[in-house]
């Protein structure tokens, strides 16, 4: 896929406004597109949509293609009565600018649960309709995820290798006693499933219509507990109960100096290539159908991944092992002939993954963050970018702007100062134009640079398993004064989106 020159944002659906404690797919969502539609901005720019579990990061979600049923907007269901409003009377006192989960999923499940009732009892073919059409559709993957989430259930939220042997090693007989006996429980997860596509793929119509792409993010590698890993555990490195070997990480760099003890079980690629990469062609489809570009998470574990023995406190020790990237993307392009990919290539960034990189013309990343240390030869200074590059300000995982510059040493602000020919009084917006004003053929921020926030608005810290995934914006920060600031750099640095001027 040729890109052209935009801007957008970054923004997971968590984030949006609303008044029942997490962001959802409701009106907010439309209210976003068409600020970034407004602003000129052609992107946005998400993290994983799928279930999340353990310390409730869209990286670690319960299926890589499943959607998060925390998104569903219960205003929406409402509207098309399958809630009634009653149901929503007793909203709890949530929060406004931060999610908390512990509250949030017990109501937002329960309401779930009341409208899957009345979904039971409802009269209306059409809506019957749709969910037999969707569910014969998804049919391949939404069956085992349902079981999945299912057994999880029963089991008190245990992961699936402390089930009963016979569940956890997928004997036949256990499964097909199962399905009968949780059915209404299976039922209700393939019905949550349905309402999150139903509201996700009318927002992406909406998203596309104002001429603005969705960016999603594709992980690397998936949780351990998950129906992708319980239902294909011969393409993992597990020992005979179910548990990693050796598990996924980074060695020491820019976030830690003990590296990043992910801990997901890692591929066998030498069964992936056997099978010529079914599983992960099957995942990239699902998420292809859901967004419209990929970042793909990690991209230099595509070509060598860092391996740590399982059971490891940190990832220091550990060692390289080669990945079959060149012949799993040769293949990648035979399936998929317009792939609309980014490839996250921070970190450990070696002559092989800049091979792999650019013989694919995958666009890297840019992170200007990472610029200030002094160096004008920095690959991460704008003068030294290359057309085909995607840019941000930083990313979830790093610092706002502005809790940078408040972090960081006065040697890196002097230089960031003296580089951007500012004083230091706005830094987030100094960035901001920096990025735009580059060749970089993509130029992203986060929403919390757009309002010059500090670190309390931080998304998320990596290796710190809690407390992350929380920061909310205001409806009141969706302001034209803002919009109008935005659609003057797109307008000044030519990142325009095309649909602006169509419909002036």
């Amino acid at each position: 896929m040729d890109f052209q020159r935009a801007s957008g944002i970054i923004l997971h659906p968590t984030s949006l406004p609303g008044r029942y404690g997490i962001g959802d797919l409701g009106p907010a969502a439309y209210s976003w597109i068409e600020f970034l539609h407004k602003s000129g901005c052609s992107l946005w720019q998400i993290l994983p949509l799928g279930p999340t579990g353990y310390g409730d990061s869209p990286y670690q979600c319960f299926s890589a293609v499943a959607g998060n049923p925390y998104l569903i907007s219960p205003e929406l269901l409402l509207e098309e009565d399958l809630l009634h409003k009653d149901d929503l009377v007793s909203i709890p006192d949530f929060p406004s600018t931060t999610v908390d989960y512990g509250s949030v999923i017990p109501w937002k499940l329960g309401v779930l649960d009341r409208a899957f009732i009345r979904f039971q009892h409802t009269t209306s073919g059409n809506i019957k309709a749709e969910y037999e059409n969707f569910y014969l559709g998804q049919k391949e993957w939404i069956e085992d995820f349902a079981l999945f989430m299912a057994l999880k259930e029963d089991h008190g939220g245990a992961p699936w290798i402390d089930w009963e042997p016979e569940l956890r090693n997928r004997n036949e007989a256990a499964l097909k006693d199962a399905r009968g006996k949780f059915k209404t429980a299976i039922q209700r997860q393939i019905f949550r499933q349905f309402l999150f596509f139903r509201q996700w793929n009318k927002v992406r119509q909406f998203a596309n219509k104002l001429g603005v792409k969705i960016v999603g993010d594709v992980p690397i590698f998936v949780a351990h507990d998950s129906v992708d890993v319980w239902k294909n555990s011969e393409l993992f490195f597990l020992d005979p109960q179910g548990k990693p070997t050796v598990v996924s990480g980074v060695p020491p760099d820019y976030f830690s100096p003990t590296g990043q003890l992910w801990g997901n079980p890692l591929y066998n690629w030498e069964i992936h290539k056997q099978t010529q990469y079914r599983w992960w062609f099957d995942r990239l489809r699902k998420v292809f159908e859901m967004v419209d570009i990929l970042r793909l998470d990690h991209f230099r574990g595509f070509a060598g991944y860092w391996e740590v023995k399982a059971g490891s406190k940190t990832a220091e020790i550990g060692r390289w092992v080669s990945a079959p990237g060149m012949d799993f993307f040769n293949k990648l392009n035979e399936v998929f002939k317009e792939n609309g990919i980014i490839a996250e290539d921070l970190g450990v960034i070696t002559p092989d993954v800049e091979e792999l990189r650019d013989h694919f013309g995958f666009p890297g990343m840019r992170v200007l963050q990472f610029a200030f240390e002094g160096n004008p030869k920095d690959d991460f200074l704008p003068h030294n970018y290359i057309n085909n590059c995607v840019v941000y300000t930083g990313t979830h995982d790093n610092d706002t702007a502005k809790g940078w510059y408040e972090r960081v040493s006065e040697g890196s602000r002097d230089f960031y100062r003296q580089y951007l020919f500012c004083d230091g009084t706005d830094v987030a917006w100094d960035m901001i134009r920096a990025c735009w004003s580059s060749v970089a053929v993509f130029a992203l921020a986060p929403m919390q640079d757009f309002l010059s926030l500090g670190n309390q608005a931080r998304m998320n810290y990596p290796g710190d398993p809690s407390g992350n995934w929380r920061w909310r914006m205001a409806a009141r920060d969706m302001r034209d004064k803002l919009s109008s600031r935005i659609q003057q750099i797109n307008f000044l640095y030519d990142r325009q989106n095309p649909r602006l001027n169509h419909d002036k």
